[in-house]
């Protein structure tokens, strides 16, 4: 298992007790970043900074938390839905965790063909452009990506993949997602907890998403009706659930009494585990999330690996026979949303 201080911090953001040297430094470094988030949103919500707008609608899909929070589904689910309305879309990403240098505009795929692998483009932008069909582009500068999106494949609709931060480019819809048992974590800025703002964001919040990675979704029913009423925004459910688990070269399906590892390198690999419980689990491997994949982490597990689409992306063009993925199925009202 691959451990660092990234990872340990990770531990603090979701530990409500959390004490000790380490986390009041980490306190003390959250006033700094909290004044200049404040600023930041004090400057836009006064208009004394103004975003900027392209000729198409813009949806924004974050969350307010760093880490996994389910994101990339809930875009997906988002994305057929709009182009079966006859909406020519367009997903713009960040690209975090691919070799491209997202100071330039990297389109990942133009609706028609895939240009980079998911080491290049991100692991995201890369598992979008191959189950939406979608234009993927992913700049550091979402405003010249959007432009871009707009200019040369026509997009009339924008979906800005974990944009909540980014008020640089004018959105027409907040969508904002949150853990169903993360929740907030331990309610703290950045470094000492996973808030990347302070409660000056929620009045910016449009729609807000419970995301329910389980198959008991009651908390998650329950949460929703205290955060719509605690919000004044209406909260809906995203239920993710398992589905089944196919063998990423030839999509045989893996039987349950067959023993395997389980590898994932995401923001919350508890889950993943979670959804595993009825498959015989000899070992458990954790790597930090985005985590760039080399044959070496893999070429010793004897016997079937079980990962994430996300991750098996990374690990297809290895050539190995023994990854199998956790296919998910995702249950969200998209219209609710728009």
């Amino acid at each position: 298992m691959e451990k660092n201080f990234k990872t340990e911090i990770t531990k603090i953001h979701y530990n409500k007790d959390a004490k000790g040297a380490v986390f009041k430094v980490l306190k003390f470094a959250s006033l700094f970043y909290g004044i200049g988030s404040g600023l930041k949103n004090f400057l836009y919500d006064k208009k004394l900074l103004t975003p900027r707008k392209v000729e198409a609608r813009v949806i924004s899909i974050g969350n307010i938390t760093t880490g996994g929070v389910g994101k990339t589904p809930v875009v997906c689910e988002l994305a057929k839905y709009l182009k079966s309305k006859g909406e020519n879309v367009a997903i713009v990403s960040r690209g975090y965790g691919g070799k491209l240098s997202n100071k330039n505009i990297n389109v990942i795929s133009d609706s028609k063909e895939i240009f980079y692998n998911a080491q290049m483009a991100g692991d995201e932008p890369f598992w979008l452009a191959k189950n939406t069909g979608c234009a993927v582009v992913t700049s550091k500068s979402r405003y010249n990506a959007a432009k871009y999106a707009v200019e040369n494949f026509g997009a009339t609709v924008i979906l800005l993949d974990d944009g909540f931060q980014h008020r640089k480019l004018h959105r027409d819809i907040d969508i904002v997602l949150m853990d169903s048992v993360k929740g907030f974590g331990n309610e703290n800025l950045l470094p000492a907890g996973p808030l990347r703002e302070g409660l000056e964001a929620f009045n910016r919040i449009d729609k807000f998403v419970i995301v329910s990675k389980s198959v008991d979704h009651k908390r998650a029913e329950k949460l929703a009706k205290i955060m719509s009423k605690k919000m004044k925004v209406e909260t809906s459910i995203c239920k993710v659930e398992p589905d089944y688990i196919y063998n990423i070269e030839n999509g045989e399906i893996i039987d349950k009494a067959q023993s395997a590892t389980a590898l994932c390198a995401i923001g919350q690999p508890e889950q993943f585990f979670e959804f595993l419980k009825d498959y015989d689990i000899k070992e458990k491997i954790t790597f930090d999330d985005h985590h760039q994949y080399t044959p070496d982490d893999i070429k010793n597990i004897s016997g079937p690996i079980i990962t994430t689409e996300k991750d098996a992306v990374k690990l297809l063009p290895f050539g190995f026979d023994n990854i199998y993925a956790l296919k998910l199925k995702t249950c969200i009202d998209v219209a609710a949303l728009l």
